[in-house]
């Protein structure tokens, strides 16, 4: 049986097995297109069955999340943990509260946290977590009983040698808080359980910044590989919050031109470049929109809608807001405008048919497992710093980023290359990630 026919066969039973998850389907298949010479040179991945098991996860909890609003009204919402892989360590991924987040969307999430952690070098399985419940509007006493309750059934799941989560949309330290305060409570002791905990009970400095940073570091490394820097660059960033802001602020660090910012309403274009901290005043500060901008700094302007962002011209496009966002028409826009590299901050922001659009056109694509996977790198080395019960320095920990984010650009493409894809970083990453987790499969046996 031909290499091409397992995959399908294996993607067949994907889309057979879990109905009405588009999210979950695509991020498998853009992991299993890439597999067919790895499977022809490695035939023990085949008969060991790695593929079916791999995208099979090893548990999903679903639960109900009981909780009491200000009015004294009672609300319940529907909590998810998926634990996908724990070949490399403790499944490891964060949990959203968005009233998006579904079954398919946090095993999305998850079968490409497995590779994305594999990339890192760290010991960290693959997993993710979250809820439909929804924060804005919330008083931090209902986001507190809310995260209390959530908390009280996912601590019989986790734990600093089985399950780590962290933060994701929706959940930023305020909520990992108070889930940890509870989790605590409950099992009465004081672990790593979970991190993106504050600075002064055992969180990390450089984790706020971690994955827009990553995401900056990784794309100045390609830069440099094709014998250029961000020196002088103008870069177009999509989204408002922690990635987007930590992003713009490596590239200015390092000589670049941010242009663009956005959020769900539209998005903001200041051709002399993001005044970025107007832009953490208004989000991290006073938490409004993006539109606000432009009321401060009048050369700016605002436009509706987000899906024309990608028509401001651009030598670098990260996009760092959700998924599917930038999509084969916007691409194209890019392409045209002399676009030369794309750097995904966010989980599969870019349609398959957008990433071919631009591996077709030579423009460097660094897909989210790779490009993003800063957040999780600091992630880990905070669950390092909590065995260790010793915290690190700033530099330390930004070193130590910067590091692996290097070192994921060399080991994808090493990867591309060995498997005849020289430059194409989604097949590197994919392959990369994927052969560390079979051997470990393999050596661990049926499990």
């Amino acid at each position: 049986m031909s290499a091409e026919t397992i995959i399908q066969a294996v993607y067949e039973q994907v889309l057979k097995r879990n109905p009405s998850e588009p999210e979950f389907h695509q991020a498998v298949k853009e992991v299993l297109d890439s597999l067919g010479l790895v499977l022809e040179r490695n035939p023990e991945y085949v008969s060991a069955g790695i593929l079916e098991r791999m995208v099979e996860p090893e548990r999903q909890l679903i639960f109900r999340v009981p909780w009491q609003d200000d009015k004294g009204n009672f609300r319940v919402n529907r909590g998810f943990r998926v634990e996908f892989n724990s070949a490399l360590g403790p499944y490891k991924g964060g949990i959203r509260f968005h009233p998006t987040v579904y079954l398919g969307i946090i095993k999305f999430l998850g079968f490409e946290q497995i590779l994305k952690n594999s990339l890192t070098g760290l010991m960290m399985g693959g997993g993710k977590g979250g809820s439909d419940f929804d924060p804005k509007g919330k008083s931090k006493s209902e986001v507190m009983r809310f995260c209390q309750s959530f908390m009280t059934e996912l601590c019989r799941h986790i734990g600093p040698d089985t399950d780590v989560p962290a933060g994701d949309i929706g959940v930023g330290g305020r909520e990992v808080g108070f889930m940890f305060g509870q989790y605590k409570r409950i099992r009465n002791e004081f672990t790593g359980v979970l991190t993106g905990k504050g600075l002064e009970w055992g969180g990390s400095l450089v984790r706020t910044e971690a994955t827009g940073y990553g995401l900056v570091y990784i794309v100045n490394e390609a830069l440099k590989a094709a014998g250029k820097d961000l020196e002088g660059m103008t870069v177009s960033v999509s989204g408002a919050g922690n990635v987007a802001i930590y992003a713009t602020e490596k590239v200015q660090q390092l000589g670049g031109k941010v242009v663009t910012l956005s959020d769900s309403n539209g998005f903001v274009h200041d051709p002399d470049g993001i005044k970025l901290d107007t832009v953490k005043q208004i989000k991290e500060v006073e938490r409004k929109r993006i539109k606000e901008y432009v009321s401060i700094h009048k050369k700016a302007r605002y436009t509706e809608g987000c899906s024309d962002i990608w028509s401001v011209p651009c030598d670098i496009a990260l996009p760092c807001a959700t998924q599917n966002e930038l999509d084969e028409a916007a691409a194209k826009v890019l392409v045209k405008n002399g676009c030369k590299v794309v750097g995904e901050g966010a989980n599969m922001p870019c349609t398959p048919e957008a990433a071919d659009v631009f591996i077709k056109n030579d423009v460097i694509f660094l897909p989210g497992k790779a490009a993003n996977a800063g957040g999780v790198a600091v992630s880990g080395l905070e669950m390092a710093q909590n065995s260790q019960r010793i915290p690190w320095t700033f530099e330390k920990a930004d070193s130590e980023l910067k590091n692996i984010m290097v070192s994921i650009y060399k080991n994808a493409s090493e990867a591309a290359a060995e498997y005849d894809c020289a430059g194409n970083f989604v097949v590197g990453a994919n392959i990369a990630g994927f052969v560390k987790v079979a051997n470990a499969m393999l050596a661990q046996g049926l499990v």
